[in-house]
């Protein structure tokens, strides 16, 4: 069994409070959940928010009604709990009304679940958010040598749970390939109301060939003939859904430097080379520079958020072409990082950096990545 970063539930539930645990779909929220309740001593009532009765009570605002159901319990944990209309205010109800009770609710939708729980829940909520796995974690089960001899697996195919524990390339292959059907623009497109699926996978494909490279919002529209507005919102959709990850560049208003431009890099790099079907060794591609980058933030991001390190990250870049592919600001310094796929015997930092007081910059490369990222 995969050892997550959060198996230990325990020390994160507090009487009285929500426990909310988001994520993209398949990344292992249901099975972290039903694994904790397995061993809890706490009695506890597991429903889902597919579960018509289950709506039914927790969207009624009734208090008799919900508290009924909540009563003799000492945990009530609700799975895909976006499925509840007004679902907030029935948790609400519950931590407000029943002494000592916890409650952990999962949901694979951010933008939908944060908007019905956020102001009933102001105050009475911890949130987690379960990525795919991290190095981190598969650190708990490989040392850094199995790892690394892993590595172009994790580029070519990523970490999604079933993907890790799939046998073959063919079943990795296939499993990519459902979650690209089945489930990557499920909530989007049901609970936004989104209409047409071709369109964000169109999007996602031009997204999938820009990794590492700052995005035009203009250009963009033009080649999918939609309004800039559109594309902006179906950015926003694709990253809170936990499709895509958002870097914004970083200025501190020198003239020359670049802000108006993102980057765009894929939660997970399996999805991101299953929804352009490429997924060939890397001795056969000419994106590998990509694949590395977007592994490498995507993967600093999961340590930094799971270590409760609240970095901002940026690139860096000025319009005589000096850049930097990654840049965290952490208590007031800047750290510049580098990422290359290759290994140079000296890179040094563009002389602008240099204007930075206290300014670090680093290579980071396929020798030295894991000290990086785990």
């Amino acid at each position: 069994m995969l050892q997550r970063i959060y198996d230990n539930l325990d020390k994160l539930l507090k009487p009285n409070k929500a426990l909310i645990i988001y994520g993209p779909r398949r990344a292992g929220k249901t099975t972290l959940l039903n694994n904790f309740l397995k061993q809890t001593k706490l009695k506890y009532r597991l429903d889902s928010g597919d579960n018509i009765r289950v709506q039914n009570i927790l969207s009624s605002n009734d208090f008799p009604k919900i508290l009924d159901y909540a009563a003799e319990y000492d945990l009530i944990a609700i799975d895909e709990a976006q499925r509840i209309p007004n679902i907030g205010m029935g948790l609400k109800i519950i931590v407000d009304q029943c002494p000592k009770i916890f409650v952990i609710a999962t949901g694979s939708s951010s933008f939908d679940l944060s908007q019905q729980i956020g102001e009933p829940l102001t105050g009475r909520k911890n949130t987690l958010i379960l990525y795919p796995l991290s190095q981190k974690e598969l650190y708990f089960q490989y040392n850094k040598y199995e790892l690394k001899e892993q590595l172009e697996d994790f580029l070519i195919f990523g970490s999604y749970p079933d993907v890790i524990t799939a046998k073959t390339k063919k079943e990795k292959q296939n499993i990519l390939n459902e979650l690209i059907e089945s489930y990557l623009l499920k909530d989007i497109l049901v609970l936004d109301k989104v209409k047409y699926s071709k369109i964000l996978l169109d999007l996602l494909k031009l997204l999938a060939f820009q990794v590492g490279n700052q995005v035009s919002l203009n250009e963009l529209a033009g080649k999918l003939k939609i309004d800039i507005k559109t594309v902006d919102r179906y950015l926003d959709l694709l990253e809170k859904s936990f499709v895509i990850k958002r870097i914004g560049g970083f200025s501190r208003n020198l003239r020359k430097e670049v802000v108006s431009k993102a980057k765009y890099y894929f939660i997970d790099n399996g999805i991101r080379n299953a929804v352009i079907s490429q997924f060939n060794k890397l001795e056969d591609r000419n994106d590998v520079g990509a694949l590395f980058e977007n592994f490498i933030t995507t993967e600093r991001i999961k340590k930094c958020f799971y270590e409760d390190k609240y970095n901002v990250f940026y690139f860096w870049r000025t319009y005589d072409g000096q850049e930097i592919d990654l840049v965290e600001e952490r208590r007031g310094k800047l750290f510049g990082f580098e990422i290359k796929w290759g290994v140079a015997k000296k890179i040094t930092p563009p002389k602008d950096w240099l204007t930075y007081k206290n300014a670090e910059f680093k290579i980071v490369n396929k020798n030295n990545y894991l000290d990086f990222v785990l």
